[in-house]
């Protein structure tokens, strides 16, 4: 399969999801995107604040060793009150907008699996029995290849980093740096989504690496609309983890269509 074919099933697929999602039951996941974004607000607030307060504490101890009181310490603390306040409202937001992908995929990784299957079950009538065991094991795969896609992915983002510094060649680089940043994080999203329905099929985590590099255009195609969501300003990190629910149900759309071909081309 080309590249190309493989975009273009990729991208169907995951629109088709919309309608698959609706028309066969399958809306209650997104009941847990919803969910997740109620349990991110309070616990990122919390988290937030008590980092505030206790970096606010720290500075405003210092503040208060070198000036006995006044206008000026009282100024000075107001400073630096807001300023505390809002370089930690940033910083949460940059982090979640860089690894908020992998922490949706984290955890909804029990949604999704289930998500997975029921899908792979209304399209092939294949019955999948509970088995608590296994969906521990399936779980656990999960998480670890969300660690291992995040890992290689910084790693690629720090050598991009690096060569934006060579003159001349770097600034060119750094200009098309964002554009090639998407589609890397493209690939590792659509593979995680994709991982769900291999896994299942029996593959280990190599075969599964192997499978979707030869599938890399689903595998761009599928992460891709959720990249871009999660980099859209204020309302990307509330509206990907909806994305997502279209995102696995795409993939096993996909894989389902790309295997059904090969069996065809097969005969």
């Amino acid at each position: 399969m080309t590249f190309w074919k493989g975009f273009g099933i990729g991208f169907r697929t995951f629109f088709e999801a919309i309608g698959f999602v609706f028309s066969k039951g399958l809306w209650w996941a997104l009941a847990f995107p919803l969910l997740f974004n109620i349990l991110l607000f309070w616990g990122g607030n919390e988290l937030t604040a008590l980092a505030i307060k206790n970096l606010q504490a720290y500075l405003l101890g210092l503040v208060q060793m070198d000036n006995d009181g006044g206008w000026f310490a009282s100024t000075v603390n107001g400073v630096v009150t807001g300023f505390v306040w809002v370089v930690m409202k940033i910083l949460f937001f940059s982090l979640f907008t860089y690894f908020g992908g992998y922490i949706i995929l984290i955890f909804m990784s029990p949604i999704f699996a289930i998500l997975s299957e029921k899908t792979e079950k209304i399209l092939t009538g294949k019955e999948f029995p509970f088995n608590g065991e296994q969906w521990m094991r399936d779980l656990v795969r999960g998480i670890l290849l969300v660690f291992r896609n995040m890992g290689i992915e910084l790693a690629i983002i720090l050598c991009v980093f690096l060569l934006s510094f060579i003159p001349v060649l770097g600034w060119i680089f750094a200009i098309f740096s964002t554009v090639i940043l998407v589609f890397v994080s493209a690939y590792f999203y659509g593979f995680s989504y994709m991982d769900y329905t291999l896994e299942r099929k029996k593959l280990s985590i190599s075969e599964s690496v192997k499978f979707v590099r030869k599938h890399k255009g689903i595998a761009i195609a599928n992460g891709l609309i959720f990249s871009l969501t999660m980099i859209l300003p204020f309302c990307g990190t509330f509206i990907a983890p909806f994305v997502s629910v279209f995102s696995v149900v795409g993939a096993t759309l996909a894989i389902q269509e790309t295997e059904q071909a090969h069996i065809k081309e097969n005969k």
